[in-house]
C-alpha cells in the first residue's frame, strides 16, 4: 500500500473516530442538528473513503482518481462539519464560506469517483 492510500485510510479512520465523538457530543452535551448533522457527514463520508481506499487497493488502472475522489471527500467533510461543529459548539464559523466550501468539494469527490468508473480497470 503506497503512503497516499495509507494517509486515506488513517484519515477514513479518524473521520469514524470524530463521527461517533460527534454524535456522543450532539446527544449528551448540545450543539444540536449542526453538531449531529456533521456526526453524519463524518461517518458516511468515513465508510466511503474506506471503500475508496479497497477499492483502489485492487486496481491497475483508475487508482490516481479513485485516491484524488477520497481526498476531495476528506477535504470536503473535514471543512463542512468542522464549520457545522463550530456553529453548534461555539456559535462561530470555522472560516468564511467553509461550509459551502467543503459542500462543493464533497460533490466534486464523489464526481472524480463517479469517473473514476469509467476507466478503472482490475489488477
Amino acid at each position: 500500500m503506497d503512503i497516499w492510500t495509507r494517509i486515506l485510510l488513517l484519515l477514513a479512520g479518524l473521520m469514524g473516530a470524530a463521527g461517533v465523538a460527534a454524535a456522543a457530543v450532539s446527544a449528551h452535551v448540545g450543539g444540536g442538528t449542526f453538531v449531529e448533522t456533521a456526526a453524519y457527514f463524518l461517518l458516511f463520508h468515513a465508510a466511503a473513503v474506506t471503500a475508496l481506499v479497497a477499492l483502489a487497493l485492487g486496481l491497475a488502472r483508475g487508482t490516481t482518481l479513485v485516491r484524488l475522489a477520497g481526498s476531495l471527500l476528506v477535504l470536503g467533510v473535514v471543512l463542512f462539519s468542522g464549520d457545522l461543529a463550530m456553529r453548534g459548539l461555539m456559535d462561530a464559523k470555522l472560516l468564511g464560506g467553509s461550509a459551502p466550501f467543503g459542500g462543493t468539494t464533497m460533490i466534486a469527490g464523489w464526481l472524480v469517483a463517479a469517473v473514476a468508473a469509467l476507466v478503472a480497470r482490475r489488477a
